[in-house]
């Protein structure tokens, strides 16, 4: 294992040398065959296109790689890709910044309000612009996964901000920089990993995502693809389609890695316990409070204004739902969520450590094929595991365990990401500290690492278990007979216009995924209350 050994005098990152206590291979050998395993998992959508693309006719191949409809579909995707991952970057490190190293009063309030935002799926967010705007094609659709998705960068920053060491910034304001110098060329890169996971989050996303970009009638690859295979009934385009997307996914992937550097700082978790100085506001907090509560009323104000107003406004809901229906659903959504986040959290760990502790060549194959599944629409990854169950596994065959599986291939990356930037946090030293007190690598891991870097995985397994409630396509394809989730049921009402019947539907969904989204904001914070001072 290949660690940072910093020097007596400036403590700076020096060489990389391998740890002695790899000595004995066995656990590397298990984590190795661990991850590999979970990677080979991930891949099984790929393959399901791989097989598709292969037995298809040569000539339909080239058509559709060649056809300028691909071209477009690509400057589309791409556009969009780009401009919501710079708006989430931009917008979640900003508050990230201001809910941890400012003054400003309400800290914790604010985080929960803007962190709500993960708990509204962006097919609801979209009816809501829809329902109350104009606002239609590419600004609808960069409006709505912007506001969705800014929560991703946002709470990753702020748990890498609570444990990043504060001293450097202030050594670096004394010798002349400005805080924006210093914050750029010390907390900055510490920060960097996780900022930079959210983006990659987001992108990823955005590339997958199908409902807004539906609704508000802006043509990238999802839409086309499920078009392709709904309504042109051609699996041969729509495969093709997909594994241009799968490529996309894949160099985002890379560009990531690039962009968090080869090198990246590990914080250390003692120095981050001496809180920072927060910084003054003063008539600047105004400005502050005005700008996250303009974040919270788009982001949140506008799809449940959307929905009130159909409650209000029509009596049809009162004849229509069954509240003992809508508390099934509930059930159910809760039930495979939490199963599909378990399956998650166990595919990522050997891939997540195996990434933040060595630098390999495995360790970037393995992590690069984690993120697949959130790079395909989920309608793909249900047709391939449809394909599967039915060759490979046909007792797992419109089961839970089958529909929970695919949560966790879906929303791995998540996980991974959690427990990469939460283990890279933890500085090596104490783990070497551990070891040299005579502890096992089990004991180690259990009394030291999983303890520090637990706020971070937890804060992981939490988001898949919220994005998993919200998923739709690929529970509509493996969901067993006879059950509903919210999110299918209110498909159903939907697509049949009964907009008036859905919206409890929606109502219930965004508040059983509130409760995740509240959990996950505590786990950020620290998972226990603190003084306002220190968030």
């Amino acid at each position: 294992m290949r660690v940072a050994r910093e020097t007596a005098a400036g403590g700076s990152e020096a060489t990389l040398t391998p740890r002695r206590r790899v000595r004995a291979p066995s656990g590397r050998l298990v984590l190795m065959a661990s991850a590999v395993a979970a990677a080979a998992v991930a891949t099984i959508p790929l393959v399901y296109l791989l097989v598709r693309v292969v037995q298809a006719d040569g000539h339909e191949i080239v058509d559709a790689l060649w056809s300028g409809r691909i071209a477009t579909l690509m400057v589309n995707t791409v556009g969009l890709v780009i401009a919501v991952s710079t708006a989430c970057l931009v917008l979640g490190v900003a508050i990230a910044w201001v809910l941890v190293r400012t003054d400003l009063r309400g800290r914790r309030t604010w985080l929960v309000v803007t962190s709500l935002a993960l708990a509204v799926p962006s097919y609801v967010a979209a009816f809501g612009w829809i329902a109350t705007t104009e606002v239609r094609g590419f600004w609808g659709a960069f409006i709505v996964l912007t506001l969705c998705n800014v929560p991703l960068v946002t709470l990753p920053t702020i748990a890498s901000l609570r444990l990043a060491n504060s001293a450097s910034e202030d050594v670096a304001r004394t010798l002349g920089r400005t805080r924006w110098q210093a914050f750029m060329e010390t907390t900055w890169p510490q920060i960097r990993p996780a900022a930079l996971a959210g983006v990659l989050l987001v992108a990823l996303y955005v590339l997958s995502d199908f409902g807004s970009v539906a609704l508000m009638r802006y043509q990238a690859f999802t839409w086309a693809i499920q078009v392709a295979y709904e309504s042109l009934f051609d699996r041969t385009l729509a495969a093709v389609m997909s594994v241009v997307l799968a490529a996309m996914g894949i160099a985002l992937v890379v560009a990531e890695r690039r962009l968090r550097g080869v090198r990246a700082r590990f914080g250390s978790a003692v120095a981050a316990r001496s809180a920072p100085v927060p910084v003054p506001l003063g008539r600047w907090r105004w400005v502050a409070h005005g700008g996250l509560a303009l974040v919270a009323l788009l982001s949140l104000g506008v799809p449940l204004g959307a929905l009130a107003k159909y409650l209000v406004l029509t009596t049809e809901t009162s004849t229509t739902v069954q509240p003992g229906e809508l508390l099934a659903d509930a059930l159910s959504t809760v039930g495979l969520a939490a199963a599909g986040a378990a399956v998650a959290l166990a595919l990522a760990l050997p891939i997540g450590i195996l990434a933040a502790r060595f630098r390999s060549r495995l360790a970037r194959v393995t992590e690069s094929a984690s993120y697949l599944g959130l790079a395909l629409p989920g309608i793909v990854v249900g047709l391939s595991l449809v394909f599967f169950s039915l060759n490979v596994a046909p007792m797992l065959y419109q089961s839970i365990w089958m529909l929970a599986f695919a949560y966790g291939v879906l929303f791995l990356p998540k996980a991974v990401g959690a427990v990469r930037s939460s283990i890279g946090q933890v500085e090596p030293g104490l783990e070497d500290a551990a070891r040299t007190m005579g502890l096992s690598p089990a004991r180690v891991w259990t009394r030291v690492t999983a303890r520090i870097a637990w706020p971070g995985i937890g804060a992981g397994v939490l988001l898949v278990a919220l994005t998993a409630m919200k998923e739709l396509p690929a529970t509509l394809l493996l969901r067993p007979t006879g059950t509903e989730t919210l999110a299918t049921s209110l498909w159903r009402l939907t697509s049949g216009t009964a907009y008036a019947a859905a919206a409890p539907y929606a109502l219930v969904l965004i508040a059983v995924a509130a409760v995740p989204a509240l959990l996950l904001t505590r786990e950020v914070a620290g998972g226990r209350r603190q003084p306002e001072e220190t968030l």
